[in-house]
């Protein structure tokens, strides 16, 4: 007889990405810009763009100007589609600048 094994359905991994934090003025919510590198499909020279993601930061633990690591979930509201996995690295000195 066939042995039953424990079948999880996955739908795939989760995309993750790494970013610096622009603004986290929002209740739960901040803004990361990540850094995206490629060449030029014609002159191949080093080309790098932006892309800003709104995350949700479920405790309010990432500050502006850290480095964080975000990853793909469900939708949470209009324009939150990821949510914090971990600080990676504080921002040295944040000067509140008014």
């Amino acid at each position: 007889m066939a042995e039953a094994t424990n079948t999880v359905a996955t739908t795939g991994k989760r995309k993750q990405r790494v970013g610096e934090v622009v603004s986290d003025k929002m209740t739960k919510t901040i803004v990361v810009r990540v850094e995206r590198r490629y060449p030029h499909a014609q002159y191949k020279k080093i080309v790098t763009s932006y892309k800003k993601f709104y995350a949700h930061d479920e405790k309010s633990e990432a500050k502006a100007g850290d480095t964080v690591c975000i990853e793909e979930s469900r939708p949470l509201s209009k324009l939150k589609r990821w949510t914090l996995v971990k600080v990676v690295e504080r921002a040295v000195g944040n000067a509140v600048t008014a």
